[in-house]
């Protein structure tokens, strides 16, 4: 199915939608604030935007479309609803992992690994040239999961790196029930491919799923 969610008039949709405009406003402001901080850092000047003005000026996604970000975002899921959510079902985010996102990552969690950052450095290793961190990359699990029906809630993950991802290519996570262990708790097979649907990160995650509280 595509990133667009079909449209319902059932009961619980609308609260839904509002649960995830709240949410996606919340990720807006954080993002800014983390922006201007790091431009701060740097000597720039943010030009006096203030997080939460430019929330309010910035145009909201369809609540439908549950990509829930950057246009270049693509979601496919199995379902739609959390009542029917079961083993079998599944979860698929895309993105691009941009020279950005890689700098941004290590400015954010402190790994400033020469492998990620310097090309010149990068190009005498094994692989040739600048990679982007395996968390990162791993990152894109856990915006596949957050993108289920209802609240995910990691209890835990494993992960077996088996390949580097270059900056600048698209990589796609795909998470799949496996068991349903009880007590809105499910175990997945995790894993992450590249453009060339190799297999780069693989594992196992155990997540609580809530139903969206009401609003």
């Amino acid at each position: 199915m595509s990133s667009q969610c079909p449209d319902t008039d059932s009961a619980t949709a609308t609260p839904a939608a509002e649960q995830w405009t709240s949410i996606s406003k919340h990720v807006v402001n954080s993002y800014l604030e983390a922006n201007n901080a790091l431009l701060a850092a740097m000597g720039f000047s943010s030009a006096g935007m203030d997080a939460s003005a430019a929330a309010e000026t910035t145009t909201p996604s369809p609540t439908a479309d549950v990509s829930f970000g950057d246009e270049t975002w693509v979601m496919e899921r199995s379902t739609d609803d959390y009542d029917s959510l079961g083993v079998g079902d599944y979860v698929r985010f895309s993105k691009l992992i941009a020279d950005t996102d890689v700098t941004a990552f290590a400015q954010v969690s402190g790994d400033t690994n020469r492998l990620h950052l310097e090309s010149d450095f990068a190009e005498d290793t094994q692989f040739g040239g600048r990679i982007a961190h395996g968390t990162l990359v791993a990152g894109t699990i856990s915006a596949a999961l957050a993108r289920l029906p209802g609240v995910t809630v990691y209890l835990s993950q494993t992960l077996e790196f088996t390949g580097p991802v270059r900056i600048g290519g698209r990589v796609t996570a795909e998470c799949e029930i496996v068991e349903d262990l009880g007590g809105d708790r499910y175990r997945l097979h995790t894993r992450v491919v590249d453009e060339a649907d190799e297999t780069v990160i693989d594992g196992e995650a155990v997540v609580i799923i809530n139903e969206l509280p009401e609003t």
